[in-house]
């Protein structure tokens, strides 16, 4: 047992880093699509999962992107999933040929409710926790469970004092 908050096992992700990892699932998922026809749309979970959806976009040259907004954090705590707003119907259909893209898994319950409106879609995302992982198809990079991670749109650069060596 850890004396810690969750926010303080933070890993911490820059723009660069973000990049190299969407793109890398990019080439993961690019022989994955059903019969090898390529992906039909992605479909990104807002908020998180819309720059990973960009680069993914461009690297597999999939023009039809829409969005799924669902709300299940309120700062660090997390609660019950609600879907805000939902994609195009006929875009997506049960979701066969659609690509589910979010920065991280973390319990699941998200994608549990994304899978509720389409079931046949391929769901990835860049971090997987353990026990959000069974609800993914493909990601890049595993994290423990009691891991925050930072993502660069919720970090600014700032001077940090030395651990030594200077004292005011």
């Amino acid at each position: 047992m850890t004396d810690r908050l969750p926010h303080e096992k933070g890993f911490h992700v820059s723009w660069d880093q973000l990049h190299r990892d969407a793109r890398a699932l990019a080439w993961r998922l690019q022989d994955l699509s059903p019969e090898g026809k390529g992906w039909k749309a992605i479909v990104a979970i807002t908020r998180g999962g819309m720059a990973p959806a960009m680069i993914i976009a461009r690297e597999l040259d999939i023009r039809l992107v829409d969005t799924i907004s669902v709300k299940s954090y309120q700062h660090q705590n997390q609660s019950e999933p609600q879907v805000i707003k939902a994609p195009d119907p006929e875009l997506v259909g049960d979701g066969t040929g659609i690509l589910i893209i979010d920065d991280l898994v973390d319990t699941g319950k998200t994608l549990e409710v994304v899978r509720q409106h389409m079931p046949n879609a391929h769901v990835a995302t860049i971090y997987a926790k353990p026990m959000g992982k069974p609800m993914v198809n493909s990601y890049i990079t595993e994290v423990s469970q009691d891991t925050w991670i930072f993502f660069p749109w919720d970090m600014a650069l700032q001077y940090v004092k030395p651990y030594t060596g200077l004292d005011d």
